[in-house]
């Protein structure tokens, strides 16, 4: 059987009440921070307990947390006025031109241009982030070629593999081919002999033809001596 449907009102009984408190508190911490990993979310939890007793969460820091809400609450009650809204976005844009040229002038550095006027230490901070990218790019490209060296080992395999099926049937289709051979040259070695021997006896056949032939008729050698 299923639990029965806790009915959600203050429990009495303290100890009950200190019970329930410490398990709902922890599921609800630990559900926070499945939360934030997830779905890359960040959040902040607040819990005071009966006795004033603070426990919190957050994925980053709260303070943080904290500076994002208030600000977020008061740029949202700005832009219920048409004149803070358009104030906002103001301040909005100018702080994109302000990143992009950043952007742009950390870009030029990075291609060695407009060096003029920094330290050494700046120098060395670029010169860091270059040998990063450059590593990156290595690993990168050497991910790449170790791919490319494993996907060419595995089709040299398979057409390895194919050319033994193929050399194992022409080798059959050889020994097929050697058999048949063998076979017709004994049908023909049978079929010669088989003429020789009926030339044979037709040769003897025809002699004795030949012969009776030839031989003279005594009664009429015997008529013509008495004729003389």
């Amino acid at each position: 059987m299923g639990r029965g449907k806790i009915v959600i009102q203050r429990i009495d009984d303290s100890t009950s009440r200190q019970v329930t408190f410490s398990k709902r508190r922890k599921g609800l911490i630990k559900k926070a921070k499945e939360l934030a990993i997830l779905c890359d979310a960040e959040v902040g939890l607040i819990i005071f307990s009966s006795t004033g007793r603070l426990y919190d969460f957050s994925s980053s820091s709260m303070k943080s947390v904290i500076e994002r809400y208030n600000k977020t609450k008061m740029e949202q009650q700005q832009l219920l006025n048409p004149e803070s809204e358009v104030k906002f976005w103001q301040r909005e844009a100018a702080i994109i031109r302000q990143e992009l040229h950043v952007l742009q002038e950390n870009h030029r550095q990075l291609m060695g241009e407009e060096l003029n006027g920094l330290s050494i230490k700046d120098l060395q901070n670029i010169e860091n982030q270059l040998e990063m990218s450059l590593r990156g790019i290595r690993m990168k490209k050497e991910q790449m070629l170790t791919n490319e060296i494993q996907e060419l080992n595995r089709k040299r395999n398979l057409i390895h593999q194919e050319n033994i099926e193929l050399s194992r049937k022409v080798q059959r289709i050889h020994q097929e081919n050697v058999q048949l051979h063998k076979k017709a040259y004994a049908l023909s070695t049978n079929g010669s002999s088989q003429n020789e021997s009926d030339e044979a006896q037709g040769e003897e056949s025809h002699a004795q033809i030949r012969l009776q032939l030839c031989q003279p008729d005594q009664s009429a050698y015997e008529i013509g001596q008495r004729m003389i």
